[in-house]
């Protein structure tokens, strides 16, 4: 099994402290604070991390499913929202909004949306985030 490792570094307090976040593979470093993640300050955040990453996952795993089942995909864009807020007197993320849109040639409508909802449940991704309500909008372009 692969193993992946990422790294964060906080200094300060909450709201005044500031911090760094570094994936392992080194394509992306970048600076986190309070205010990037509770307001629309400079800099990623957990959440946005987290959405980066199952938006990724999401669409190589309906990839790996349409060609599985004959239909290879030209192309797959996927955006994942994150919705985070106060939540039993602290914070949670409470719900996943994935929308897809892919380009796969010779397959309808239905075949497609069976497909998308199986990627979804089999994702890793999704699989970790489990506990969360994760909602799907699949579309064929």
């Amino acid at each position: 099994m692969a193993t992946r490792k990422s790294e964060a570094e906080w200094t300060g307090d909450l709201k005044g402290g500031k911090g760094r976040v570094k994936l392992g593979s080194g394509a992306f470093e970048g600076q986190y604070s309070f205010s990037s993640r509770f307001e629309n300050g400079v800099g990623t955040n957990p959440e946005e991390l987290i959405a980066a990453a199952h938006a990724g996952c999401f669409s190589m795993a309906l990839s790996a499913a349409l060609t599985e089942a004959g239909h290879p995909p030209e192309r797959i864009h996927t955006d994942a929202t994150i919705h985070f807020g106060p939540s039993g007197g602290g914070f949670s993320i409470t719900r996943v909004d994935l929308a897809t849109e892919a380009s796969v040639p010779g397959i309808d409508a239905d075949t497609f949306a069976k497909i998308a909802a199986d990627a979804k449940a089999n994702c890793p991704v999704s699989k970790a985030l489990a506990a969360l309500e994760i909602h799907l909008d699949a579309k064929l372009v």
